[in-house]
């Protein structure tokens, strides 16, 4: 299956790597596993899209280091932290530097399996969400300077009248400017053009 999720699994002890590699394969699940937050991040560059699955307590690095390296390095793959009794601190710590979940061991099957496919959906969501924001961007970059003058109205929630006033033009320019903006940015109605419009140009 194309683009199909994997699932990265980095534990030093290779049992809990053969039992979460079993049980996700068993569920559908493609499995990538690694014995060393260093090893995982070696192959980073070369990284298959889809979600990390971290112990905390790991030797040279801990999974809360690997967690804040990956955020130097701008990884956008949703982090799933594992953590014995008594790393909850560690766990919390992780949470605040931007893991999706925190799962105290023993944990059961469903709970790892659902946290899972929860972080995939959201990524995925995510991606979905930057690819949008990509072809809008494009589209606008490709508007004439007057057409962007008249967006800027419309998103301002200008009426045809107050654009054309502001830029010394009829308003039936306007007009032919407004139904030019549909066509070029692909927008069924004046909110969805707006909507496209503050997707690309708002704070996140």
């Amino acid at each position: 299956m194309p683009n199909e999720p994997i699932i990265h699994v980095i534990d030093d002890d290779e049992a809990v790597r053969d039992s979460l590699s079993f049980l996700l394969e068993s569920a559908g699940m493609t499995v990538r596993s690694y014995d060393s937050a260093r090893s995982f991040l070696a192959a980073l560059a070369t990284l298959e899209p889809g979600c990390i699955v971290t112990d905390v307590r790991m030797p040279e690095m801990s999974g809360l280091e690997l967690v804040r390296e990956l955020n130097v390095r701008a990884c956008a793959l949703p982090v799933i932290v594992i953590t014995g009794h008594g790393d909850v601190p560690l766990a919390v710590e992780a949470m605040r530097a931007g893991v999706v979940d925190f799962i105290e061991k023993p944990f059961t099957d469903e709970t790892i399996l659902n946290s899972l496919r929860s972080a995939i959906h959201r990524s995925q969501d995510q991606l979905e969400q930057a690819a949008e924001r990509t072809a809008i961007a494009r589209r606008l970059a490709s508007l004439s300077t007057r057409e962007r003058q008249v967006l800027n109205g419309l998103v301002a929630g200008q009426a045809n009248k107050v654009v054309a006033l502001d830029l010394g033009i009829s308003p039936r320019t306007v007009e032919v400017y407004r139904a030019n903006l549909m066509v070029k940015m692909q927008a069924a109605s004046l909110s969805d053009l707006v909507r496209m419009t503050l997707l690309v140009e708002q704070p996140r």
